[in-house]
């Protein structure tokens, strides 16, 4: 399986709008971060992990003439607000289907309620198929596919196990009886903000821990901010095994 890290980015992206942070004015491009989304490839399958306001141009820059779905994590706007830029694809392929966890399916009809409706639809307007998501193993083409629940904040998420890859985004508590889900994995990817503690999120100190508890082969950091640093100067800093993710970054698992 292929996985493309499509951003890397906390809410706002990196840089931030008028942000004068040394991060934010990096020439770097590895501290150049869309929003957090990744896209999995196997076989003939391609599924998104995803869709914020950079979707449109995720998929321009990862040249993507077909997808067979979107899964979402949660409902903020950094990872759904790109939803109406599916409409190429579902003129393409008719309803895309869109897995997402129960309490999000009202969020998403009210938000973008003329993708939903059936009344009086706009004739050019993209459409989609609900598939949600419990807490229970469900199939992707001919892969399994195991949700992950914790808390982000006060609000729980869904990450996402499929063979040994995972995906955690927005983490920052999680039950003993989830990670059992994260035991012998090749590759983990979780979110790690910034150095200093956050209400809703991982920081790098936290991150680390985490991983060192559950000790995949390898992790990658995401969901990243500009306070955590330049990405070529954290990266030194990281235990072995451990790597800071950017936009662009594919693996094989």
């Amino acid at each position: 399986m292929k996985i493309t890290f499509l951003g890397t980015g906390t809410s706002q992206g990196v840089p931030i709008i008028g942000c004068t942070h040394p991060v934010c004015l990096s020439e770097d491009s590895k501290d150049k971060r869309l929003r957090s989304a990744i896209m999995l490839e196997w076989g003939s399958y391609r599924y998104i992990i995803d869709c914020g306001p950079d979707f449109r141009q995720q998929m321009l820059r990862e040249k993507v003439s077909a997808i067979n779905g979107i899964l979402f994590t949660h409902e903020h706007s950094d990872h759904t607000a790109g939803l109406d830029d599916i409409r190429p694809f579902s003129h393409q392929m008719g309803d895309v289907p869109l897995f997402i966890p129960e309490r999000m399916v009202t969020n998403l009809q009210q938000r973008f309620y003329y993708i939903f409706t059936q009344v009086n639809r706009y004739p050019g307007a993209p459409s989609a198929s609900i598939q949600i998501v419990y807490n229970r193993p469900f199939m992707l083409g001919d892969k399994e596919v195991v949700p992950v629940e914790f808390m982000h904040g006060k609000l729980p998420i869904f990450g996402y196990r499929i063979g040994d890859f995972a995906y955690l985004t927005d983490l920052k508590a999680i039950s003993d009886s989830e990670k059992e889900k994260l035991q012998g994995l090749a590759v983990l990817v979780v979110n790690a903000l910034r150095i200093a503690p956050h209400p809703t999120h991982f920081n790098l100190e936290e991150a680390l821990a985490f991983i060192a508890e559950l000790q995949p082969k390898k992790a990658y950091l995401t969901h990243i901010s500009h306070r955590l640093g330049f990405h070529a100067e954290v990266e030194q800093q990281l235990p072995k095994g451990v790597f800071l993710a950017y936009d662009g970054l594919q693996l094989e698992v």
